[in-house]
């Protein structure tokens, strides 16, 4: 058959059938969808396969059907894009909607070789026609998925680095910050554009950065952390490095870092002794 002949004679099959075939495509969603996955309910299940038929019947019967530029193939595109996601946000999985799609392709080609009486391995066209189409859905979901997932990714890398670099207000105006694991330079300069929007947030006179997690250290990092320490000068507060480990000081000095004017003391309870000390505030134990 000719590109034309099969969309008339689809055009002509959904118009005799469309209530048959609705029926089986809403049973294919309540396979998936309900029942045991519980992720749609019976009206929400109506609704989908509703609307899948309607967006099926409009490309099937547009100017050109096998166009898959078309808004009506587009339509169709975003319909399950959009279920993916939604799947994906209720706790379902991608491999249910892509075989949810998969199936539908199945029972409309079913349901219309039934109809037709044209056999199956005479319908070529008609398979064609599903298949060229349902591959490129298919695709469409898993593009909604990575999508769906990188935004994942991005969402808890940016949760990791918050709470991987907790800035504490101690004491009004003392400000402290320990860094622990890996400090590369990517990380260096989102902490310090934190610390630099903290500071000016909450007016602090003193930082106390705690260096105890940190076990290595490279020549950029150290300039980096250098750097971090000037910025926090020039904002008008007061910046002591405590914790550092005998490997760090090692490397600072082998790089020939200049530590000029860089308060340090061993430990983080002496860096907030140092600080408290600056802003005349005298902490002593309480007497029984």
């Amino acid at each position: 058959m000719q590109k034309k002949e099969v969309s008339e004679k689809l055009t002509a099959l959904f118009g005799l059938k469309i209530g048959n075939i609705s029926a089986q495509l809403e049973a294919t969603a309540r396979e998936f969808f309900g029942a045991d996955n519980k992720l749609m309910d019976e009206d929400e299940i109506a609704d989908l396969s509703s609307e899948f038929v309607n967006l099926i019947s409009g490309l099937i019967g547009s100017k050109d059907p096998h166009k898959r530029t078309s808004p009506q193939f587009h339509a169709l595109e975003a319909f399950f894009s959009g279920l993916a996601q939604r799947m994906l946000m209720r706790g379902g999985n991608v491999e249910d909607v892509v075989r949810y799609a998969q199936q539908l392709q199945h029972n409309l080609i079913a349901a219309l070789e039934k109809d037709s009486g044209v056999a199956f391995t005479h319908s070529r066209s008609v398979l064609l026609f599903f298949a060229q189409h349902f591959d490129e859905l298919i695709m469409a979901i898993f593009r909604t998925y990575l999508s769906e997932r990188e935004n994942t990714l991005k969402a808890q890398e940016a949760e990791l680095r918050e709470t991987s670099t907790p800035i504490t207000e101690i004491w009004d105006g003392v400000l402290t910050l320990p860094i622990i694991g890996t400090l590369d330079s990517s990380r260096t300069m989102l902490v310090m554009e934190a610390l630099l929007n903290r500071i000016a947030r909450d007016h602090a006179r003193a930082v106390v950065m705690d260096l105890t997690g940190v076990k290595n250290i490279d020549s950029q990092v150290s300039h980096h952390l250098i750097q971090m320490v000037r910025a926090v000068q020039l904002m008008g507060s007061d910046a002591i490095i405590t914790g550092i480990h005998p490997e760090i000081a090692r490397a600072l000095v082998s790089l020939n870092i200049d530590l000029s004017g860089v308060t340090t003391r061993a430990s983080l309870s002496d860096g907030l002794k140092e600080a408290f000390l600056r802003l005349g505030i005298h902490v002593s134990h309480k007497e029984s």
